[in-house]
Protein backbone atom coordinates (compact mmCIF):
# COMPACT_ATOMS: atom_id res chain seq x y z
CA UNK A 1 0.00 0.00 0.00
CA UNK A 2 0.94 3.28 -0.71
CA UNK A 3 0.25 6.05 1.74
CA UNK A 4 1.18 9.86 1.65
CA UNK A 5 1.83 12.14 4.87
CA UNK A 6 3.05 15.23 5.82
CA UNK A 7 6.60 14.64 7.35
CA UNK A 8 5.21 16.61 10.54
CA UNK A 9 2.95 14.01 11.40
CA UNK A 10 4.18 11.03 13.73
CA UNK A 11 5.50 8.38 12.66
CA UNK A 12 3.70 5.25 12.74
CA UNK A 13 4.36 1.37 12.48
CA UNK A 14 2.06 0.94 9.32
CA UNK A 15 4.45 3.23 7.16
CA UNK A 16 6.49 1.00 5.68
CA UNK A 17 9.58 2.49 3.84
CA UNK A 18 9.37 6.13 3.78
CA UNK A 19 10.68 8.34 1.13
CA UNK A 20 11.13 12.26 1.30
CA UNK A 21 9.60 13.63 -2.14
CA UNK A 22 10.02 17.01 -1.90
CA UNK A 23 13.14 19.01 -3.85
CA UNK A 24 13.35 21.33 -0.98
CA UNK A 25 14.76 20.02 2.20
CA UNK A 26 11.50 20.63 5.60
CA UNK A 27 12.17 23.28 8.02
CA UNK A 28 13.09 21.85 11.21
CA UNK A 29 13.83 18.57 10.65
CA UNK A 30 16.43 15.69 10.68
CA UNK A 31 16.86 13.02 8.54
CA UNK A 32 17.28 10.99 11.68
CA UNK A 33 13.57 12.15 12.47
CA UNK A 34 12.49 11.23 9.44
CA UNK A 35 13.30 7.98 9.47
CA UNK A 36 14.04 7.94 5.41
CA UNK A 37 14.80 5.41 3.11
CA UNK A 38 15.52 7.76 0.62
CA UNK A 39 15.27 11.46 -0.49
CA UNK A 40 14.01 11.35 -3.87
CA UNK A 41 14.05 15.00 -4.99
CA UNK A 42 14.27 14.22 -8.56
CA UNK A 43 10.81 12.80 -8.35
CA UNK A 44 9.28 16.32 -7.46
CA UNK A 45 7.40 18.34 -9.75
CA UNK A 46 9.94 20.68 -11.57
CA UNK A 47 10.35 24.28 -10.33
CA UNK A 48 8.61 25.31 -13.07
CA UNK A 49 5.93 23.24 -12.59
CA UNK A 50 5.42 24.04 -8.99
CA UNK A 51 5.70 27.71 -9.17
CA UNK A 52 2.97 27.50 -11.91
CA UNK A 53 0.48 25.32 -9.61
CA UNK A 54 1.35 27.37 -6.45
CA UNK A 55 -1.23 24.97 -4.30
CA UNK A 56 -4.11 26.59 -6.41
CA UNK A 57 -7.13 24.24 -6.10
CA UNK A 58 -8.34 25.60 -9.28
CA UNK A 59 -5.10 24.21 -11.56
CA UNK A 60 -4.85 20.59 -9.13
CA UNK A 61 -6.67 18.71 -12.62
CA UNK A 62 -3.85 20.19 -15.43
CA UNK A 63 -0.98 20.05 -12.36
CA UNK A 64 -1.48 16.49 -12.03
CA UNK A 65 -1.98 16.19 -15.67
CA UNK A 66 1.39 18.10 -16.42
CA UNK A 67 2.87 16.28 -13.21
CA UNK A 68 1.77 12.81 -14.59
CA UNK A 69 3.72 14.22 -18.32
CA UNK A 70 6.72 15.17 -16.54
CA UNK A 71 7.10 11.75 -15.09
CA UNK A 72 6.56 9.64 -17.76
CA UNK A 73 9.37 11.62 -19.52
CA UNK A 74 11.92 10.48 -16.64
CA UNK A 75 10.50 6.97 -15.23
CA UNK A 76 14.13 5.90 -13.75
CA UNK A 77 13.31 9.00 -11.13
CA UNK A 78 10.29 7.01 -10.10
CA UNK A 79 11.35 3.30 -10.20
CA UNK A 80 13.02 3.51 -6.41
CA UNK A 81 9.23 3.91 -5.45
CA UNK A 82 7.69 1.65 -7.88
CA UNK A 83 9.93 -1.08 -6.46
CA UNK A 84 9.38 -0.37 -2.96
CA UNK A 85 5.76 -0.16 -3.44
CA UNK A 86 5.65 -3.44 -4.75
CA UNK A 87 7.41 -5.14 -2.20
CA UNK A 88 5.72 -3.85 0.77
CA UNK A 89 4.06 -0.88 2.41
CA UNK A 90 5.67 2.72 1.52
CA UNK A 91 4.80 6.60 2.96
CA UNK A 92 5.71 9.44 0.78
CA UNK A 93 6.54 12.10 2.63
CA UNK A 94 5.53 15.88 2.01
CA UNK A 95 5.97 19.45 3.72
CA UNK A 96 3.07 21.08 1.69
CA UNK A 97 0.28 22.34 4.17
CA UNK A 98 -2.50 21.75 1.72
CA UNK A 99 -3.19 18.16 2.67
CA UNK A 100 -5.58 17.67 -0.75
CA UNK A 101 -4.06 19.53 -3.30
CA UNK A 102 0.29 18.44 -3.43
CA UNK A 103 2.60 16.53 -5.21
CA UNK A 104 2.14 13.20 -3.20
CA UNK A 105 -1.15 12.74 -3.88
CA UNK A 106 -0.37 13.18 -7.34
CA UNK A 107 2.73 11.04 -7.26
CA UNK A 108 0.54 8.37 -5.32
CA UNK A 109 -2.31 8.69 -8.26
CA UNK A 110 0.32 8.00 -10.64
CA UNK A 111 2.17 5.27 -9.02
CA UNK A 112 -0.80 3.39 -8.17
CA UNK A 113 -2.16 3.59 -11.95
CA UNK A 114 1.75 2.29 -12.92
CA UNK A 115 1.40 -0.59 -10.89
CA UNK A 116 -2.31 -1.29 -11.55
CA UNK A 117 -3.67 -0.88 -7.91
CA UNK A 118 -6.78 -0.32 -6.47
CA UNK A 119 -6.81 3.10 -5.12
CA UNK A 120 -6.48 2.89 -1.69
CA UNK A 121 -7.66 5.86 0.61
CA UNK A 122 -5.37 8.17 2.44
CA UNK A 123 -5.16 9.87 5.95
Amino acid sequence: MIRVKRVYDPIGPEDGRRFLIDRLWPRGKTREALHLAAWLKDVAPSQTLRQWFGHDPSRWEEFQRRYAAELDGKPAVGRPLLNAASQGDITLLYSAQDIKHNNAIALKAYLEKTLGQKKAPHP
